[in-house]
């Protein structure tokens, strides 16, 4: 019997495949010849059983996944009382499952070499999945994700973690003593000299140097972590000086040599001008190189520039900072060119841009930064914001970066520079586990009694998988990653030392992340966080995690934070699992993903500043990272739009980002919006409106999904979401 069907059917290896109806009366027929005559179905009633089978399909948006359709056959042959053919059937998937685990790893990898695996292809917004590298990186995390199920962790966790009750992040680099992200302390490294691949590498004497060892620096940390890392500029503002001085003093030769005039003014605005030809210079070098350097995961580095003007004493270091941002916003305004000769937006280095009182109004002294920032935004999506005055409020009086894109280190007093300050350069994040809040609203039916207990229950295997985590660093060697632990990216350990006592007394962090705060609200009360009603229950429910963290954090001496998750790939498969489990709720799983931590839903209609100040109070639950962000259109002909939010920024809450778009179609050179369209096949596919391309390869598409900017595609969860999103500006 041939379909009609146009749906593709996710197999168990990933690959992705044309849906085949005579596949399952296949099976059927096949389960029915096992039992007696007396109890087989007639031909009529397995043909009923697919074609009740393929209409439900039909109504469906999105790939389905195989184990799906067998519940779906089994349900099919239940109704039609084939109690002993249902039997059969149980018994056949039963066998082939256990035939399928002997070599689960190898077929993975295969899919993985043959770009089947379209889970795999669009795990990653940032990765190509085609090229060797990446094949590399993900073949060893198939290795390591099957060592971590079955012999790693605990037989509760990764149960929960594949019932997508709890995520265990990055289990494909769980094997090896790797950590998560961190603030590089490029100051020490720079100022006290550090080794790169057993080569000393010395103070730089100009600032181009101090740019190109910073890039070398970057690549050498991206190899030996699976996060992100920072690192901010004010760490190389002091080599503008030392340039200035060196040119200065080239200057007054060569004129000396030539007679000529040695006058201060004219020494000076020659040197001022070299000196921003080398400035320039420093900046492309660190763009170019960052974007180009492809790490050992395939992947260039997952980086984030800091820019605070108040981080550097006021006076000629600051005024070279602000030199610098100036140079880094033009360059970024610019883009970089793509192997076509197209300008287009690069996702990395991400920027954060701090708003202080010395640059948020017109008539401050760097208000032409801003303007420029601001500019940068509207064109290239970053940078992003942090606000000095509600950071200082919530973090002590401290203002620093984030780890990668959104992972704060906690405000410590035990934790000191030389200077007595506070230290943020050079701590770093162990790893994150995220709890599944939705399926707990769903577990309890509704109940809160019960809710609370499930939450307890769920907390504390979140609670045993960190554990894990934490123990699987201790008695790493400083040997693994010199780079690290030994020439201060991190530490200064000793060869052959452990770095034990860098895990504990909050000189590290380890999170406990949380997904779908709204959709458990919609559940528990039938309203989500934005209603009086949602949002009591929802902070109540924030304030627990904190609690959690913080007794756990008294009897461990480890640094659990409450951590807004920037879910990518998991927000689809928490969504797939709920679905499973629960069914349809509407409100609650009826979509193909589940919201990014405290966020408001993407189909609310909230205006952005309405957003920004309700989602503040829940960044200040979420003391180990938070992004907020509002979705605009296009505002490069709006700056005054996009000042007016960085402005509310500042006074309302401590890290943003505005959505704006970036697009290109190389089919016909279109600039605006490329839209998300379903095609014959059910699936969700970008398309330019201009000219109607389909072709992923002649499309430059640019979006945030987490924190940062995506630029390879993404999965069809991840997909619908982006597509879901209404404008709030």
């Amino acid at each position: 019997m041939e379909t009609k069907v146009k749906i593709n059917v996710i197999k168990r290896n990933g690959e992705e495949v044309t849906f085949d109806l005579s596949k399952i009366e296949n099976a059927i027929f096949a389960a029915n010849r096992e039992v007696d005559p007396l109890y087989q179905l007639s031909d009529y009633q397995v043909h009923a059983i697919a074609d009740n089978l393929s209409r439900q399909i039909e109504t469906m948006t999105h790939a389905i996944n195989v184990e799906d359709i067998q519940d779906m056959v089994e349900t099919g042959i239940m109704e039609m009382r084939g109690y002993e053919v249902a039997q059969k059937y149980v018994r056949y998937r039963y066998k082939r499952e256990l035939a399928r685990k002997s070599n689960t790893t190898d077929n993975g990898i295969l899919a993985l070499i043959e770009h089947l695996n379209e889970e795999v292809n669009q795990e990653n917004s940032n990765k190509n999945p085609v090229i060797n590298s990446t094949q590399r990186d993900y073949m060893a995390g198939e290795v390591s994700k099957d060592l971590t199920k079955r012999m790693l962790l605990p037989e509760d966790i990764v149960n929960a973690h594949e019932a997508g009750i709890i995520h265990f992040h990055d289990s494909d680099y769980f094997a090896q003593k790797e950590h998560n992200c961190d603030l590089v302390n490029l100051e020490d490294m720079l100022q006290n000299g550090t080794v790169i691949s057993e080569t000393l590498i010395e103070k730089p004497h100009s600032f181009f140097t101090a740019c190109n060892v910073t890039t070398q620096i970057v690549a050498q940390v991206a190899s030996n972590q699976y996060g992100g890392q920072s690192f901010t500029l004010s760490h190389i503002a002091p080599f503008v000086d030392v340039s200035r001085k060196k040119l200065r003093k080239q200057v007054i030769e060569e004129r000396t040599e030539c007679g000529e005039s040695l006058e201060d003014e004219i020494i000076d605005k020659i040197t001022e001008k070299r000196l921003r030809l080398e400035v320039k210079s420093g900046i492309q070098t660190i763009q170019y190189q960052l974007i180009t350097l492809m790490t050992c995961n395939g992947q260039a580095p997952f980086v984030t520039m800091f820019m605070y003007l108040d981080e550097v004493p006021e006076g000629q270091t600051r005024d070279d900072l602000a030199l610098i941002i100036e140079e880094v916003l033009n360059q970024r305004i610019a883009g970089v060119k793509n192997e076509k000769g197209i300008w287009i937006t690069p996702a990395f280095p991400k920027l954060i841009y701090v708003l202080d009182e010395d640059n948020i109004r017109p008539d401050t002294k760097y208000w032409y930064l801003t303007q420029l920032a601001a500019k940068c935004t509207a064109k290239r999506m970053v940078p992003d914001y942090i606000s000095a005055k509600v950071m200082r409020d919530m973090k002590n009086g401290d203002v620093y970066p984030c780890m990668g894109c959104r992972s704060f280190p906690t405000s410590e007093d035990n934790v000191r520079n030389a200077d007595g300050s506070r230290k943020y350069y050079g701590r770093f994040n162990q790893g994150v586990v995220t709890i599944n809040l939705v399926d707990a609203a769903c577990s309890s039916n509704g109940d809160m009694n019960k809710f609370w207990e499930i939450l307890d229950e769920r907390l504390e295997l979140c609670h045993k998988a960190l554990r894990c985590r934490h123990e699987r660093l201790l008695g790493t060697l400083s040997d693994v990653a010199p780079i690290l632990w030994q020439h201060g990216a991190l530490a200064r350990l000793k060869k052959g030392e452990k770095i034990d006592k860098l895990l504990y007394d909050g000189y590290s962090t380890i999170s406990l992340g949380y997904a779908g705060l709204c959709e458990m609200c919609v559940r528990m009360t039938g309203k989500p966080h934005t209603a009086p009603e949602g949002k009591e229950f929802a902070l109540a429910v924030m304030q627990k995690l904190n609690d959690k963290c913080a007794e756990w954090k008294a009897a461990e001496h480890i640094s659990y934070s409450v951590y807004g998750t920037p879910m990518e790939s998991t927000t689809y498969k928490f969504a797939k699992c709920l679905q499973k489990r629960f069914g349809i709720i509407p409100g609650v799983t009826d979509k193909n993903y589940i919201t990014n931590s405290y966020h408001v839903h993407v189909t609310e209609k909230i205006d952005a500043f309405s957003k920004l100040k309700f989602e503040s109070e829940f960044q200040k639950l979420s003391p180990g990272g938070a992004i907020s962000y509002v979705e605009v259109p296009n505002l490069q002909d709006n700056l005054d739009a996009v000042i007016a939010v960085m402005q509310f920024i500042y006074d309302n809450i401590l890290y943003a980002e505005l959505n704006t778009k970036s697009d290109y179609c190389e089919a016909c050179g279109y600039d605006g919006e490329i839209k998300i369209v379903t095609d014959d096949a059910g699936k969700l596919v970008w398309e330019c409106p201009n000219c109607g391309n389909r072709d992923q390869d002649r499309l430059s598409v640019a979006r945030r999904t987490c924190g940062y900017i995506g630029t390879q595609f993404w999965n069809q969860g991840r997909t619908q979401e982006i597509k879901d999103r209404v404008l709030h500006l």
